[in-house]
C-alpha cells in the first residue's frame, strides 16, 4: 500500500479545490480528484466556445467551471489551488490567495510528493524530450516497467495508484512545472542551459534557479 497516497486522499476529502487551467495536465488531475469525490471548482481564461469538447467533458464531471478573461478574480477562499504549469506563481490574485492560507501547487508537484517509484527527471534548454526518450527506452530494454510523463507522453498523476515501487518513472519538466516544485527527483538530467522563456521568467537568474 502506498501509505503517503492513502493520507493525501484521506486530507483531501473536504477540501475546497480550484484548478487553475484546463489544459492538458489539469484534465487528468480534475478527473482524478473527482474520482475521489472532491469538489473541484476549475478556472480558465478560454471562453466556454473556446473550451469546446472540454467544456462538455468537465462538466460532465460535476466540476464548476469560472471562464473568459475575470476568471482569478473569484480565487479566494481555497484550501488547496492546483496552478497550470505556464502561470508565474507570484501573480497579485495568486500571492494573495496564498498569504491568506491557500495551498498554491500543481499536479507535477503532487505527482512527485505521492510517486512510490524512483523518479529521473530531464530539464534543460534544449535536448529534453531526446534525452528522456533514450532514458526510457534504455530502462524498458533492460526489462524495467517504466513510465514516461511530465512535458511528454502522458501526465501520471491519474495512473498514480498503477504505479509500484519497482516500476521506473521518468519525467522531461520544464523550467514552468520547476518554477515552485519542493521536491527532488531520485536522479536529476540537466542537458544545458542557454536564455530561454525570458518571457515568462523574470530573468536568466531566475531562469537559471
Amino acid at each position: 500500500m502506498n501509505v503517503v497516497l492513502e493520507r493525501f486522499k484521506n486530507e483531501i476529502k473536504g477540501k475546497r479545490v480550484g484548478v487553475i487551467g484546463i489544459g492538458v495536465s489539469n484534465r487528468p488531475l480534475i478527473r482524478y480528484l473527482r474520482k475521489l469525490d472532491v469538489e473541484v471548482v476549475a478556472f480558465d481564461k478560454a471562453t466556454r466556445d473556446k473550451l469546446g469538447d472540454v467544456y462538455s467533458e468537465i462538466q460532465a464531471l460535476g466540476v464548476e467551471m469560472k471562464l473568459g478573461d475575470s476568471y482569478l478574480d473569484d480565487i479566494s477562499g481555497y484550501d488547496i489551488l492546483f496552478k497550470s504549469p505556464g502561470m508565474r506563481f507570484d501573480l497579485p490574485q495568486l500571492k494573495a490567495a496564498t498569504e491568506a492560507g491557500t495551498l498554491l501547487t500543481s499536479e507535477m508537484e503532487v505527482f512527485m510528493d505521492l510517486c512510490p517509484a524512483p523518479i529521473i527527471a530531464v530539464t534543460g534548454s534544449d535536448g529534453k524530450t531526446t534525452t528522456t526518450t533514450l532514458i526510457y527506452e534504455m530502462l524498458k530494454e533492460e526489462g524495467y516497467f517504466c513510465w514516461l510523463g511530465g512535458n511528454i507522453g502522458t501526465p501520471l498523476l491519474d495512473k498514480i495508484e498503477e504505479i509500484k515501487p519497482e516500476h521506473k518513472v521518468i519525467l522531461e519538466l520544464s523550467s514552468f512545472q520547476l518554477h515552485t516544485m519542493r521536491k527532488s527527483p531520485h536522479i536529476a538530467v540537466i542537458t544545458n542551459i542557454s536564455p530561454n522563456h525570458l518571457d515568462i521568467h523574470l530573468d536568466m537568474q531566475e531562469y537559471i534557479d
